[in-house]
């Protein structure tokens, strides 16, 4: 099946000198910037198939990009000659064929959420980056304020395609399902959490929550709230002390080790976001449907525990009830900087950090030597409804994790200030990791990482020093199944990055980091 709307004017191609050429070769990181020979912007399924068998007969390096966010150079390595920008596959619709909702690989969650809630009433647990593309985001896993309550975005994925390349070098497209007889359905598989850019270019998602079974749109995905109760609480880096900093992170973490279960507190998620001492302040949001059961009484106990004992008041504490889309949702994004450098490193909890490396995040993040003010610490709540699926049902295999943490340099703008920026996030998230060889290995406290936030220093072994590959890290046990699916699919190993799935004849072992 291929996209119907098909442009009759084919495919754009873009190419150095060209005055979009700078425009389109510019991500989220402004740390990498491509120089592809070409850039195509395809607006069908057929355009894909199209540019694909062009480049690989060329023996042309492939690069593809929906919403442009990759933390690392996956979509600008110097080595990719044609990147397939595919924002144009954008369409958003109801497929009462399939009794899912068609989502090009293409659309903003912005757009997915507005069309989706304008239309119908319902959401998906996505991101709170409004411009991200989904083409990645969903791949990764997908995962957001609604994601206690409803699981991961690939818990409700019914079927995607992808345009692959066979032995022969030729390009077709696939649509995989969740059926169990379909026998692409370890494609499928692979898109619940295998991260983008490995198998072949996504051109299409439709979502379904499984059991649903409506001729009626709203009926087939999460009913989306109509409001929410939300609580801004902002601390002053000024009386903070160690001891009440540790209180704070410990917890925050506790709180979300007792509600871990599917209940009522299921529907409360948060975000802590330690910005640097240099910041002055930093702050947690916390939010919770308003129609949910004991909402109010949910919030006011999340923040009573999370709080107690911490002796800090806030300079801004503030509650209240707001629309979900046009006020709290938007009001939570985070646009892209005109010159945004970043480096960020992440990993799963499973319990709370321990003393000692509550004392190694409060060393670095009150450093008076580092100048950074938006290098940071964020915790995300975590666990609720996700965890109520097998580690092998889909390729994410973290299900048991009660928090997500972002290790962040924070945003710079200067090519000189990338030594120091980088140094320190590199650092710090070793020496909080120091017991495991400075990464997240799977263990009682800790569940390796998340592909949808990519690191190569997980591949480098100068900065992983545990022996357990980067790809376990990411994959766990559901690693060498998604080889298969590599091998199957992209035989030819047409579609690779930094820390794209390993066919099955190389050995996923501690590999080279391509950026310093």
């Amino acid at each position: 099946m291929t996209d119907k709307t098909v442009d009759p004017t084919g495919p754009v191609v873009i190419t150095p000198g060209d005055r979009r050429y700078e425009n389109l070769v510019q991500g989220y990181n402004h740390r990498f910037v491509g120089r592809p020979d070409q850039v195509r912007l395809v607006a069908s399924t057929e355009d894909v198939v199209a540019a694909v068998d062009e480049a690989v007969a060329a023996g042309r390096r492939i690069a593809v990009r929906s919403g442009g966010h990759c933390f690392e150079d996956f979509t600008a390595n110097p080595e990719v000659q044609v990147l397939l920008d595919v924002s144009q596959l954008n369409r958003i619709a109801h497929d009462p064929g399939r009794r899912a909702i068609e989502v090009g690989s293409g659309a903003l969650l912005g757009d997915v959420y507005r069309t989706l809630f304008k239309r119908w009433g319902v959401t998906i647990p996505a991101g709170t980056c409004l411009d991200v593309g989904v083409g990645g985001h969903f791949a990764a896993g997908g995962y957001g304020p609604l994601s206690r309550r409803d699981g991961l975005v690939v818990d409700h994925l019914h079927a995607v395609e992808v345009v692959v390349v066979d032995e022969s070098g030729r390009a077709r497209a696939v649509v995989a399902t969740a059926d169990p007889e379909d026998p692409h359905r370890e494609l499928w598989w692979a898109h619940t959490g295998g991260g983008g850019g490995n198998f072949g270019v996504v051109t299409r998602y439709w979502l379904r929550t499984p059991g649903a079974d409506s001729a009626e749109p709203g009926e087939l995905l999460p009913k989306a709230p109509a409001r929410v109760w939300k609580r801004l609480v902002m601390w002053p880096w000024a009386e903070m002390t160690e001891r009440a900093l540790a209180t704070l992170l410990r917890n925050y973490c506790t709180w979300y080790e007792e509600n871990d279960a599917v209940s009522p507190a299921a529907g409360l998620w948060s975000n802590l976001i330690v910005t640097h001492r240099n910041s002055g302040a930093f702050g947690m949001v916390a939010v919770i449907d308003h129609e949910g059961p004991d909402a109010e009484k949910v919030l006011a106990e999340h923040y009573e525990s999370v709080t107690a004992g911490v002796g800090v008041e806030p300079t801004v504490h503030t509650v209240e009830v707001a629309p979900w889309l046009s006020s709290w949702l938007p009001s939570y994004s985070f646009p892209n900087d005109p010159r945004g450098r970043y480096k960020d490193k992440a990993g799963y909890l499973r319990k709370g950090f321990t003393d000692r490396q509550l004392a190694v995040i409060w060393r670095y993040l009150s450093d008076p030597e580092h100048i950074n003010p938006m290098s940071c610490l964020v915790v995300a709540g975590f666990g609720g409804k996700v965890n109520t699926v097998a580690p092998d049902a889909t390729a994410t295999a973290q299900r048991d994790s009660i928090l997500k943490v972002l290790y962040g340099g924070g945003v710079w703008q200067s090519a000189d200030q990338d030594e120091a920026c980088i140094a320190w996030v590199r650092e710090f998230y070793r020496e909080v990791h120091a017991g495991t060889g400075g990464v997240p290995v799977s263990d009682e406290r800790t569940d390796g990482a998340y592909i949808g936030y990519p690191d190569a220093d997980l591949a480098d072994p100068a900065w992983n020093t545990s022996g357990v590959p980067w790809s376990a890290l990411y994959y766990g046990a559901n690693y060498p199944r998604l080889q298969q699916v590599k091998r199957r699919y992209d035989p030819r190993n047409v579609f690779r990055h930094a820390l794209s799935i390993q066919p099955p004849h190389q050995q996923p072992d501690l590999l080279e980091a391509q950026d310093a």
